[in-house]
């Protein structure tokens, strides 16, 4: 059976990434959009990452980024993944194909026509997120599950999963899932007893 990955993303200090990996998570999202209440420096997420053993997964999250940053911010921190959380086009993710690094798509989805666009991209896997005209993630809201139906590539859900609903997502039978504000008390401060419960509720589904 393939055990459903865990992405905890919005990670802005050590004691939650280290927390993080103890209770299981499978990668780590680091926040590099600077207008996100989440965002960390590249600098600061080097300092963690030389303070963390080398068998977790690293996820940097961009938004509209020149390619020339994106680059330069996978040597800094290490990164194993790239998430695109903007308006990149398949030509931008495309070229991120010749960077030794995993690419992952993120769609904001607001209907069944965001769920029939996923076809159209060449990641390593996609993400799917609430669609808020205001926010690129982290809105902490939920969209419809019922329309996601079957995609035949990598998925990783997104959007407002917590402790209450992580077993309902995992029952989908996606690749992966990504939790962000449903384990906070705030912005990028993880809530360690949330996280527990979160990894608590879901641990006879993962094996």
């Amino acid at each position: 059976m393939l055990i459903t990955k865990v992405k905890i993303c919005g990670i802005t200090n050590y004691d939650d990434a280290v927390a993080a990996m103890d209770m299981g998570a499978d990668l780590l999202g680091f926040n590099f959009y600077k207008k996100s209440p989440r965002y960390i420096s590249p600098e600061k997420v080097a300092e963690i990452v030389d303070q963390l053993p080398s068998f977790i997964d690293l996820v940097g999250v961009f938004v509209n980024s020149p390619i020339e940053e994106i680059h330069e911010t996978i040597q800094t921190c290490s990164l194993n993944w790239v998430q695109l959380h903007g308006d990149e086009d398949l030509e931008f993710c495309n070229s991120l194909r010749s960077h030794d690094v995993k690419t992952m798509k993120a769609i904001r989805v607001k209907n069944q026509s965001d769920i029939e666009s996923t076809k159209d991209f060449f990641t390593d896997a996609i993400l799917l997120d609430a669609f808020d005209p205001d926010k690129y993630g982290g809105t902490g809201v939920t969209f419809d599950w019922n329309i996601i139906g079957h995609i035949g590539k990598r998925v990783f859900l997104a959007g407002g999963i917590n402790p209450d609903n992580a077993e309902a997502a995992l029952k989908l039978g996606v690749y992966g899932i990504d939790v962000c504000s449903g384990i906070e008390t705030s912005p990028g401060i993880k809530d360690h007893n949330k996280m527990k419960q979160l990894f608590d509720n879901i641990r006879y589904l993962r094996g």
